[in-house]
Order: structure tokens, then sequence, then C-alpha cells
């Protein structure tokens, strides 16, 4: 059941306009993503939304090379969450992984830190070797995904390198050394983006953006400031967003005062900053048109100051993430029927 703060449905003060010419695309719905919570996200709008009609932007701050390799862990979490092939328990990397590569490698004194599995090795390899022969990391998704049978368009963020530096209370941090090898253990007391300013997107992601069959943004449960921010922080994209002729809705990364998965809830309490789906919509301001909160959190439904939609959030398994995704693209649609948004025909 759909409960809104008594404030406007445009969110925006009447951000919904006219919608301008734009070039072919048949992407109904657009998402923002990064990490485990993003793609079961993804899954569930993949089961929900005609095929074809999903496109997803994918966080890649959190790519490195490593042992020469060029590695995009939320690009691969997407791929094999989509592809049916994730880890159903920790929600990234092979369900049918295998690491032999592993224990040579720890055999002859090699970096162990990061671990490769087998199979997902080969995805590495093979993306380093077409990203040096001149392909784009786009391009480079685009196939693997095809060749996973997933018929969503998955996009990183940008072409461009970004990288997510942690500032901690040990110093500046590569976003992997935190993540990964400190497991997430330092204080954080800011973040940075190298490269955003200058990042740009992909004529695909214009093209995603520019659809005219659009009828949803969706931000996903994703970490704001490790997984959203690096996206946001790229002047292009923050500017498509902020010049959407269609609703924007973010589903809340926290319930009941912790996250699902990651660090959320330790970075929002070492930056100051409440531990509540409120001060997430309020870190995404004037972006959001509406919020999806969890049902433990209900009692935080006044305090927000523009429509939510209550429900289950939790999607530990496929037909939760659908049930997450219905209830997005239901707020998006009531808002758009409440808006002076033109409506496409056939609907949402």
């Amino acid at each position: 059941m759909a409960q809104s703060a008594p404030t406007s449905t445009t969110g925006h003060g009447g951000r919904f306009r006219a919608r301008r010419k734009h070039p072919v695309s048949d992407i109904r719905v657009l998402a923002l993503s990064g990490g485990v919570g993003g793609a079961r996200l993804l899954r569930g709008l993949q089961r929900v939304v005609p095929p074809g009609t999903l496109a997803a932007l994918v966080n890649t701050g959190d790519d490195f090379e490593h042992l020469g390799l060029r590695i995009s862990p939320d690009i691969d979490t997407a791929l094999y969450t989509l592809g049916g092939l994730a880890h159903p328990a920790q929600g990234w990397g092979r369900h049918d992984e295998t690491w032999n590569f592993m224990e040579v490698l720890a055999a002859i004194g090699g970096e162990t830190w990061f671990r490769l599995g087998d199979r997902d090795l080969a995805l590495h390899v093979e993306r380093t070797r077409r990203l040096k022969a001149g392909e784009t990391l786009t391009a480079v998704t685009q196939a693997f995904a095809q060749r996973f049978g997933i018929d969503a368009k998955i996009f990183p963020m940008s072409d461009d390198p970004v990288a997510t530096r942690v500032i901690t209370e040990e110093g500046e941090l590569a976003f992997q050394d935190y993540f990964v090898r400190r497991q997430c253990a330092p204080v954080v007391r800011g973040l940075r983006f190298m490269g955003a300013e200058k990042a740009e997107l992909s004529d695909a992601a214009r093209a995603a953006f520019a659809s005219p069959e659009l009828e949803a943004i969706i931000i996903a449960p994703s970490n704001p400031w490790l997984s959203v921010d690096p996206l946001l922080a790229i002047p292009e994209l923050r500017d498509a967003l902020s010049s959407a002729t269609v609703p924007i809705i973010a589903v809340t990364p926290i319930i009941a005062g912790k996250a699902v998965k990651g660090p959320t809830a330790k970075i929002m309490s070492e930056l100051g900053i409440e531990v509540s789906p409120v001060a997430v919509a309020a870190h995404y301001g004037d972006l959001l048109d509406g919020f999806v909160l969890d049902s433990r959190d209900a009692v935080f439904v006044d305090r927000f100051r523009m429509p939510v939609e209550v429900a289950d959030t939790l999607m530990t398994a496929p037909e939760g993430s659908a049930r997450v995704a219905q209830t997005a693209l239901r707020l998006a649609s009531a808002l758009k029927i409440q808006s002076v948004f033109p409506q496409p025909e056939g609907g949402m």
C-alpha cells in the first residue's frame, strides 16, 4: 500500500515536462546499480519488464588492475546474477567456481588477497585482451551479456576510468584495498572519485536516457556512498538525471538500521549520518521523486518529503527481487499518472 508524506507528487516542483524527440530506443526502465543489492534488483526488474527493455548503468569506481588483468567487480556481479550464474549465498562470484588457480598462486608466493576463481578468471582474461585490442568496456560488457543469454542491456557508467578512493583515519586507500584487503575496517572520513569530472557517458548510455519509451529510472539499493555516488560524480550522468522527464525512484539500502550487504551502515555512522532510510533519501536530494521503504521501517514514513511506497524489500530470493521491482515500478507509474507528464501508449 502506498503511503505518502504531505508533499507534491511531482517531487521536483513540476520537473516532469513534455518529452523531446530522441533517437529510437526501446528502453523502458533504466537502473543505476552497483554490487550485490543492485544486481538483485536488476534480477527482479528483468523478471517483470518486457524482454530487451531494461538497461542498467553499473558502477565502475571499484574497477582496478590486478595480476595484470582488468577487474570489474560490479559489472561481473550483474552479469553473473542476470545470467543465473551467481553464488546464491554470497551474491557475488559464480556458483560453480573452483579455486585451482588460487591454490597454485599461493604455492608460488603470489598475491592472494583478492581471490579469482578459475571460471571467473576466464572473464577477466578475455576482458583484458579485448580492451587492449581497442574495444570499449561497453562493447565488451554487452558481448559478455549476450553470451550469457541476458536480454537486458548492461552498461558501465562510463568507458572512461573512474577510481573510488576511500579517505580513512589511516590515510587514503584505493577502494579494493579498503574493501577487500582491509575488510572495510578503517574508519571512513570521506570519499573521492578520481577521473569522474572528466568521464563521459557512452553513446549507448546516452541513448538509454534518451529512449522515447523510457518510463522510469530506478536507483538500486546499492551503497549510496560507495556504489551510487561514483555514478553521480560524473557531471554528464548527474545532468541527465536532473533533466530526466520520467520519475526517479530509489529503493532503500537500509532495513531496520542495518544494510543487508556491505558497510553502508558503518560508513554512514562514521560520516556522522543518521543510519536510516530518511538519511539515504536526503543524500540523493532533489534527484528523487519517490522512495521505496522497507515495511520494517514504516515508522519513518511521515519524515519523508516525497511519495513513499512501503514493502518488504529483502531480495534473498528471485521472488523477492521481483516483488521489489514491481513495487518501484508501481510507484513510478503512479507518479506519472499524477504528474503533467504525457503518458506513452500502452503504459508501464
